[in-house]
């Protein structure tokens, strides 16, 4: 973890607030397009936001908070309890939305999905390669960073709010596009559904709010040994692997609980695993909290 203060609080759109996050000890952690960290709460909750702010300085990092009304906590704590100067760990950064060098992008960002985005679009500006993006909110008010982007790109920026312009035509967005142009969307589900509807899966590049439902196939229990230690963990069908072994003293470190954060990652020695994910274990590696066995046994490196 990394020890942090929090430098800056503001509201920058409805329901939205930046926070910038200082480093106590030295320079963060490097970070590049795409990453996010998880941030460890007073309340002793751990979520995790994606890094907005500028890859080149290591001295802060800055995230977005959406206020959900559904919050388990997290949110609504973030909105009506942290206030300037309070200390707050954080983690490495890590990225399961990394930017592929192409030759031309296409941005779709829908509301807080914006948070990925803005290094990757500045990034790509750098980088002098052609790019554009398409900002979908209800309403100006509701667009954290409209100002900002609009002042640092122009005219490659395009806000759609639905309540006056209705949703953007992706498929017109295609036939405008480079053929190897890649494209990255983040954004509420409906978004990335249109999205998966109008771009070949293969150029497109999607990070979830929420995890989609991988499989139907009924949990059966399977075990887990754990190499170093030489124990066999007991995993039945209504627990995940993640509880079944915190609940034998291997507390793996975890975030979101539904397979689209990463932070529960366990290297595989053995058996086939059944992800059920939503960002892609590597190979040799699976996600604890959803992810479970397709064989009767797993070994994994505790």
């Amino acid at each position: 973890m990394q020890h942090t203060t929090l430098d800056h609080i503001e509201q920058i759109a409805e329901d939205v607030v930046s926070l910038v996050l200082r480093g106590t000890t030295g320079p963060l952690a490097p970070w590049e397009p795409g990453a996010h960290i998880d941030l460890a709460l007073p309340n002793w909750l751990t979520r995790q936001y994606s890094l907005c702010g500028d890859p080149a300085d290591r001295d802060a990092y800055r995230i977005a908070v959406r206020h959900d009304p559904l919050s388990r906590g997290g949110s609504e704590y973030v909105h009506r309890f942290l206030r300037r100067g309070r200390t707050l760990d954080v983690s490495l950064p890590r990225n399961h939305f990394p930017l592929v060098p192409a030759p031309e992008y296409l941005f779709l960002a829908g509301g807080i999905g914006i948070t990925p985005i803005l290094p990757m679009l500045r990034a790509a500006a750098a980088a002098g390669v052609p790019a554009s993006l398409v900002y979908v909110g209800q309403s100006p008010a509701t667009m954290p960073f409209a100002d900002e982007l609009l002042s640092l790109h122009g005219d490659v920026v395009r806000i759609v709010a639905t309540r006056h312009h209705g949703r953007p035509d992706l498929a017109a967005q295609r036939s405008a596009l480079h053929p190897d142009a890649l494209v990255y969307c983040c954004g509420p589900a409906p978004m990335l559904a249109a999205a998966e509807a109008a771009f070949p899966a293969e150029r497109l590049h999607v990070e979830r709010f929420q995890p989609v439902t991988r499989t139907s196939a009924p949990n059966t229990p399977f075990e887990a040994v754990c190499a170093r230690s030489g124990r066999t963990v007991q995993v039945p069908p209504d627990e995940s692997l993640l509880d079944a072994l915190t609940h034998a003293g291997y507390p793996v470190p975890s975030g979101c609980r539904e397979g689209v954060c990463g932070s529960c990652e366990l290297t595989l020695l053995g058996g086939e695993p059944e992800h059920r994910d939503d960002i892609g274990a590597p190979a040799g590696r699976m996600y604890a909290c959803v992810s479970r066995a397709r064989s009767p046994q797993l070994v994994v490196d505790l």
